[in-house]
C-alpha cells in the first residue's frame, strides 16, 4: 500500500499525472503502471490493484520497499510489442539454430485487457523473432516470476511477458 511519494500524497500525484484518465480510476491505472527501482538499480513494474480515496492510497501487486525510488509509466501498444519482440531475440543468443527448441511465453494478463483486439500483435511478434522452427506455448498470469538476465535472482514482475527458451 503507496500512500507517499516524497512527501506528497501518492494518490493525488498520481491522479494528476493521468489528467481525464483519472476519473476512469482504477481501470485506467492498468495504463499507467509503476516502475520500482530498488538500491541494485533494477527496475520492476508493479500494477495498481486498487485505490481507496478514503485514506488516499493506492494498493499495489507487489512489494513497494521503503525508500525505493518510483517512476511513473506510460508506453503504446507498438512499444510494448517491439519489447516484446527485443525480449525474444535475447532468448536466440544462446541457443544453436540447428536444435528443436521451446519457447514457455507468460503475459500478465493486464497486458491482455491493455492489448484488447490486438493481443495477437505480441505474439506475432515473438513469432517473428523466435522463427517458425521453435514450439511456442503459453498461459496469462497475474505477475510473473523471472529474472532480468541469467544467473540473476527471480523477482516478480507485474504487466510484463517473460520468455523462457529451452
Amino acid at each position: 500500500v503507496l500512500f507517499e511519494i516524497d512527501g506528497n500524497n501518492a494518490l493525488d500525484l498520481y491522479k494528476t499525472y493521468l489528467g481525464d484518465y483519472a476519473e476512469k480510476l482504477p481501470a485506467s491505472a492498468l495504463l499507467f503502471p509503476l516502475a520500482i527501482q530498488e538500491g541494485n538499480g533494477e527496475e520492476v513494474v508493479r500494477t495498481i490493484l486498487k485505490i481507496d480515496v478514503q485514506n488516499k492510497s493506492m494498493t499495489f501487486a507487489g512489494n513497494l520497499p521503503i525508500g525505493s525510488k518510483v517512476r511513473f509509466m506510460k508506453t503504446t501498444l507498438d512499444n510494448l510489442v517491439n519489447a516484446a519482440s527485443d525480449a525474444a531475440l535475447m532468448c536466440t543468443t544462446n541457443i544453436l539454430e540447428k536444435e528443436e527448441k521451446l519457447s514457455i511465453l507468460i503475459s500478465c494478463v493486464g497486458r491482455k485487457i491493455i492489448f484488447g483486439k490486438r493481443i495477437d500483435e505480441e505474439f506475432d511478434a515473438v513469432r517473428e523473432s523466435l522463427g517458425n522452427d521453435t514450439v511456442i506455448t503459453g498461459f496469462y498470469s497475474y505477475g510473473e516470476i523471472a529474472p532480468f538476465s541469467t544467473f540473476q535472482k527471480c523477482q516478480l514482475h507485474n504487466q510484463t511477458m517473460t520468455i523462457t527458451t529451452l
